[in-house]
C-alpha cells in the first residue's frame, strides 16, 4: 500500500484504476484514458496532483538563497503570486528537478516540485539552506487539484465564491492569488488553459465534488501523460535528469545568465558546456508508419544510432505516434528511422510541441 492523497476515497468511489506512482496510490484512469484526454482538449478535466511536493521557503535570505539554488532568477518576480518555471541543478549542471517557484514576499517563496524527487529535493534544499538564513518547510496539509481545458476557467469560476470571481478570472498565466482558503494558479501541464488549485486537505473532496457536479471530468495519470507529451512538455526522469543539463533538454530558456555576477549552482558547468559545445538536443518525432514509439527506442540515420526516444506515445488528438528524442546536436535530418520492436520505421523530425489549444500542429 502506498501513500494516499486526501482525494483517494473520491477515486475509489469513482471506480478508478489505482496504480502505484512513485510510492503513491494514484488513479491511472476512470475507465477510458481516451475519453479523459479528449475531455481536456475539448471541454474540461480535473486531475488530483496532491502527490506533488509543496515547499515553503521563508527567511530574510529567501531571495538570495533561491537565486543561488535555482537556474532561473527569482529576482524577476516582484509581484505577489507571480511564478516562474525553473530547474534546480547539481554542480555538474545536471537537472536535480524541474519546478515552479511562486513569489509571495521577499521573505517567502513557494516551490512545487515533483513527487518522485521529493526526498532528494528536500535533502538538497536543506543542505544548501545551511549557508543562508532561511527555513525549508514541506507542506503536508494541502491538496492540489488541476482543472484544465477550454472550459476550465468557466467551470472553475462556477465553484468560486462570488467575492473572488473577478480576482480569479483576471489571473494571467503563471500568476496565482489567494481566493479565501484556495491558492489558485493559472498554470498547468496539458497545453490547455486552466488552474492548479491548492486547498486545505480537509476541503479537497468537497471542491472535487463541486467540480464534478459542474461537469468537469475526472482524469488520471495516463491522460495527463499523453496531454503533456502532445504539448511538448518534458517529464522528469525521461526527458531530463541529473545526467543531462537544461541546455540539452530544451530548457535553455529557463537559465538566467544575467546578471553576470549572479552565481548559481551549476553555472560554471553550463558555461563550460556552452564553450565546449552542447552535445545533445531534444527533437520531436512523428512516426510515418504503424507502431508506437516508446522510451528507450533507438533513433537512426544511415544505420548509425544518433539518439534515443525519451518519451513516446500514441497521440489521441493527432491519431499518430509522437515522441521526444535526445539526439546528437549536429543532426539536421528532416527524417530519421526509429527502431520500433524489430522494424526500423521512418519518422519526421519536428519541433517538440504537437498540439496547441486542441489543434494539431503536425
Amino acid at each position: 500500500m502506498g501513500s494516499k492523497t486526501p482525494l483517494y476515497q473520491a477515486h475509489v468511489d469513482a471506480e478508478a484504476r489505482i496504480v502505484d506512482f512513485g510510492g503513491w496510490d494514484m488513479p491511472l484512469n476512470y475507465g477510458s484514458q481516451i475519453d479523459e484526454h479528449t475531455a481536456v482538449r475539448e471541454a474540461s478535466g480535473m486531475f488530483d496532483v496532491s502527490h506533488m511536493t509543496i515547499v515553503e521557503i521563508k527567511g530574510s535570505d529567501a531571495k538570495p538563497y533561491l537565486q543561488y539554488v535555482l537556474a532561473n532568477d527569482v529576482a524577476k518576480l516582484t509581484e505577489s503570486g507571480k511564478a516562474l518555471y525553473t530547474a534546480m541543478l547539481n554542480e555538474d549542471g545536471g537537472v536535480i528537478d524541474d519546478l515552479i517557484a511562486y513569489y509571495l514576499t521577499d521573505a517567502h517563496y513557494r516551490l512545487i516540485v515533483n513527487a518522485s524527487t521529493r526526498e532528494k529535493d528536500l535533502a538538497w534544499l536543506e543542505n544548501v539552506a545551511q549557508q543562508f538564513n532561511v527555513s525549508v518547510e514541506e507542506r503536508i496539509d494541502l491538496a492540489i487539484i488541476a482543472v484544465q481545458g477550454p472550459q476550465a476557467v468557466e467551470k472553475t469560476l462556477s465553484v468560486i465564491s462570488d467575492e473572488h470571481q473577478e480576482l480569479v478570472s483576471n489571473l494571467k498565466p503563471f500568476t496565482a492569488a489567494y481566493a479565501g482558503d484556495l491558492f489558485v494558479a493559472r498554470t498547468g501541464y496539458t497545453g490547455e488553459d486552466g488552474f492548479e488549485i491548492l486547498i486545505p486537505d480537509n476541503q479537497a473532496i468537497e471542491l472535487w465534488n463541486q467540480l464534478l457536479a459542474a461537469g468537469v471530468k475526472p482524469c488520471g495519470l495516463a491522460a495527463r501523460d499523453t496531454l503533456r507529451l502532445e504539448a511538448g512538455m518534458n517529464l522528469y526522469g525521461n526527458d531530463m535528469d541529473e545526467s543531462v543539463t537544461p541546455l540539452e533538454s530544451n530548457m535553455g530558456w529557463t537559465v538566467a545568465w544575467e546578471p553576470e555576477d549572479r552565481d548559481f549552482v551549476g553555472r560554471k558547468a553550463l558555461e563550460a558546456q556552452k564553450e565546449a559545445g552542447i552535445p545533445h538536443k531534444l527533437i520531436g518525432l512523428v512516426l510515418d508508419g504503424k507502431g508506437i514509439m516508446r522510451e528507450g527506442q533507438e533513433v537512426l540515420v544511415n544505420d548509425e544510432v544518433v539518439g534515443v526516444v525519451t518519451s513516446g506515445t500514441m497521440s489521441p488528438t493527432t491519431s499518430k505516434s509522437i515522441a521526444i528524442a535526445r539526439v546528437q546536436r549536429s543532426l539536421d535530418a528532416e527524417e530519421v528511422l526509429v527502431q520500433v520492436r524489430k522494424k526500423q520505421i521512418p519518422a519526421k523530425v519536428v519541433k517538440p510541441g504537437f498540439v496547441r489549444k486542441g489543434k494539431s500542429l503536425i
